[in-house]
């Protein structure tokens, strides 16, 4: 008789509480409960609203039901924002300066838009309302940084250089530099627990940020750079990406990635916003207007017989 072992090659473990981090597929046995386990994937992506203005290259904020993009590509570049209500896009105000391969943190009545445009340091701030200026990157970064964070406390890291700066809500200052400088990369996170991934040249490198220093974490399952980004450092979810194949999606608990359900709509340089078990994903590849809503995530189920 064919026995786990014989078939996957490993071990089931055998545990008296449920494992911290599981990987997708991981199979245990839990003494206390007297159970096979195993860690899935449940979840899906469905359609969403329409951006009014399709394009690539743009920022993300928020959260499923409140989200907000802003910048991006049509071509040429531009500063329209729209607002998400979990349902459909509505114009907001426009950004003081069109530009692509900008970042973009908080929420979205209370967002950061920063790098990228004709000197690459600039920072708006967004009420809910209008963008108003903010303090200058101290770092030109013109090729797409990584950003995360809140409006008061964001992270900007890479974007064509390995410097990392910091956000108190009025300046930016030198944080710690990435061990891989690239552009193209993809934040999630907060200021003092950051995740960045991907970028150019193509790379599946991921790091982590403390606050202080950024140490080497789980690498992407291939090189991806132009994905969309959601969640926390150990709970984020990577979206699509400008690599094939572009409608991959990834899940990261803190220790490595695994394969989550694929976007509807394949796409590179998309943005993204909320969180690893309702994400938000949209524009992208060819200034597309299509937006997606992830529900699920990872999940502990109890295997039976029946």
């Amino acid at each position: 008789m064919a026995t786990y072992t014989n078939i996957q090659g490993q071990n089931i473990l055998i545990v008296s509480s449920d494992p911290a981090n599981p990987t997708i597929g991981q199979i245990w046995y839990n003494t206390t409960s007297n159970a096979l386990k195993a860690s899935a994937e449940l979840g899906a992506w469905a359609t969403g609203g329409n951006l009014a203005t399709g394009r690539n290259v743009l920022a993300g904020a928020g959260t499923q039901t409140a989200g907000l993009a802003f910048g991006g590509s049509i071509p040429p570049d531009t500063a329209a924002t729209e607002e998400y209500d979990g349902t459909s896009w509505t114009a907001g105000g426009n950004l003081a300066t069109a530009r692509f391969k900008l970042a973009g943190a908080g929420t979205q009545t209370s967002a950061l838009a920063f790098g990228s445009g004709p000197a690459g340091v600039s920072t708006e701030e967004y009420g809910g309302t209008s963008w108003t200026a903010g303090g200058n990157l101290t770092t030109a970064r013109t090729n797409g940084p990584g950003g995360a964070g809140t409006q008061t406390s964001a992270l900007c890291a890479g974007g064509g250089v390995s410097n990392t700066e910091e956000y108190d809500g009025t300046s930016w200052a030198a944080g710690g530099s990435l061990n891989v400088a690239r552009g193209e990369t993809t934040g999630s996170g907060t200021q003092t627990s950051g995740l960045l991934f991907g970028g150019e040249p193509v790379t599946a490198a991921t790091e982590e940020y403390d606050g202080t220093s950024w140490t080497v974490g789980g690498s992407l399952p291939f090189g991806q750079r132009g994905m969309g980004g959601a969640g926390l450092q150990t709970s984020t979810l990577g979206m699509g990406g400008n690599e094939t194949p572009n409608s991959a999606c990834f899940f990261y608990n803190g220790t490595s990635w695994t394969t989550a359900a694929s976007l509807t709509t394949g796409r590179g340089y998309l943005a993204g916003a909320g969180t690893q078990t309702a994400g938000l994903a949209f524009g992208g590849s060819g200034a597309l207007t299509a937006t997606e809503e992830f529900t699920g995530g990872q999940a502990t189920v109890t295997l039976t017989t029946s």
